[in-house]
Formats: structure tokens, sequence, C-alpha cells
């Protein structure tokens, strides 16, 4: 029950932080990445306080002997950069650019019923069947 809560706030103060740095917004996010006219450094600024914060906080997590609220760590197997990863970094930077939005401010702004966002929202979905669809078939 402890992971459920800390699940529920750990997402209320990612999506509060979206929301109080105005990452919600999809012009703010095509701002940054026109580089060609007024560029907007904003998210720039979000992702480097983020850093600040991460860094240091998940070096002195890991040097617990276990986590607070599970029996070990979980942390990624893989650690060499491959093809998949490559792939989906390409698709999810393409689909960020062409929109502005990626899955969190999406899901958040879903509550707002834009016709576009049930789209992307959609499509979102979709990609993510068929990357497990075709992740077991090849």
């Amino acid at each position: 029950m402890k992971q459920i809560g800390m699940a529920i706030l750990s997402g209320l103060l990612f999506g509060a932080g979206l929301a109080v740095s105005d990452m919600l917004n999809p012009d703010k996010v095509l701002g940054f990445l026109d580089i060609t006219s007024h560029w907007d450094p904003t998210l720039a600024l979000v992702m480097g306080g983020a850093l600040l914060i991460h860094l240091p906080t998940s070096r002195w997590i890991l040097k617990q002997s276990t986590p607070k609220l599970a029996s070990s760590f979980s942390l990624p197997a893989l650690t060499q950069i491959d093809r998949p990863l490559v792939v989906g970094a390409v698709l999810f930077g393409i689909g960020w650019g062409l929109v502005g939005l990626c899955p969190g401010p999406a899901i958040i702004l879903l509550g707002g019923g834009s016709s576009s966002v049930v789209i992307f929202v959609g499509a979102m979905l979709t990609g993510l069947w068929m990357a497990g669809y075709l992740k077991h078939k090849f």
C-alpha cells in the first residue's frame, strides 16, 4: 500500500512540476526546438534543474543497502546503446518535435478533452502496442 501511495505522490509531484514550469504547453517545447527564430531556453533550464536534483540524489539513494519501499533495487540490465534504444529515441524525438508533447504532459492534458491530445495518446498507445508486438515477433 505504501508503494501505491508513493507512486501517486510521485506522479502528482511530477505533474505539478510540469504545470509550474509550463511544460504542459506544447508551444514551449516547440519554441525550444525552434532554434531558427525566437528560441525559448525554458526547457533547457527545466532539464538542468532536474539534473541538479537527480544526480546527487540518485547517487545517494544507490549507496543505501536497500530501497525504502522495495526489497531490492531494480536497475536496467542493459547498459549498452543498442539498435532498439536508438530507434526508440529517434521515434520519440520525431513525435516530440512534431507535436511538442511527450507522454507525461499528454496524459495530464488528456483530461482537457482536446481532440489533438486524444489522437496523440491513441497514436502513442498504438506505438507501445506495436513495439511490444514487434519485439516478440522478431
